[in-house]
């Protein structure tokens, strides 16, 4: 897929005010400073359709993204994000929960992790959240060009081993990425495009 425009339509913090269409959209989602803002450029070859910041946290709310006018790509809070109130916490949390529970137009989700850490509990908890719910969703490893080939594999294979040694059955679908590099656009990109095809068939 080649993504020909890329447009920001609207923030929130409600899901009942998220556009009111019925074409497909992807949610990514992660820990505060995994890389989502430049994994979200790097895929839409915009340079700052979403805001990147060394500050931790910066989205707050729910960002929908209108891509080759055919499917929206949202940017979700990161969650865990030590900063914030343990009040704003549960809010977040809130608004994060009720947008995967009620968002219809949710055909998948993308949940990101840094490739150079082993498996954080508030990645595989969420993880199991999706899985409890029966949302679809992969794993985008982030900043693989931060490690050697060898030391990655490493790290999805313990990451592997972790997931399995609890209540997994497979391990989910998965992608590795660099935003600084490109690897992975094409991959994930080619993935959204053969579901957005199976969509317009159903």
């Amino acid at each position: 897929m080649q993504v020909k425009s890329a447009t920001f339509v609207v923030s929130n913090s409600e899901v009942a005010k998220c556009p009111n269409t019925m074409i497909p959209e992807y949610a990514f989602i992660g820990r505060s400073n995994v890389g989502k803002s430049s994994l979200i450029n790097m895929l839409t070859n915009r340079k700052s359709l979403a805001k990147t910041s060394g500050r931790p946290g910066k989205t707050q709310l729910i960002n929908h993204f209108l891509i080759n006018k055919n499917w929206h790509l949202v940017d979700l809070p990161g969650y865990g994000y030590a900063r914030v109130s343990k009040k704003d916490k549960k809010y977040f949390q809130k608004f994060i929960t009720d947008y995967f529970e009620h968002r219809q137009q949710l055909v998948s989700a993308f949940v990101l992790v840094d490739c150079r850490h082993e498996p954080q509990p508030i990645d595989t908890d969420f993880m199991e959240y999706l899985g409890e719910h029966q949302i679809p969703f992969s794993i985008i490893f982030t900043k693989a060009d931060k490690l050697k080939p060898n030391a990655l594999e490493r790290n999805i294979e313990f990451y592997k081993k972790t997931l399995l040694a609890s209540a997994w059955i497979e391990f989910p679908n998965y992608f590795i990425s660099s935003a600084s590099n490109k690897i992975g656009q094409e991959e994930i990109l080619a993935y959204i495009d053969e579901i957005n095809n199976n969509f317009e068939q159903d």
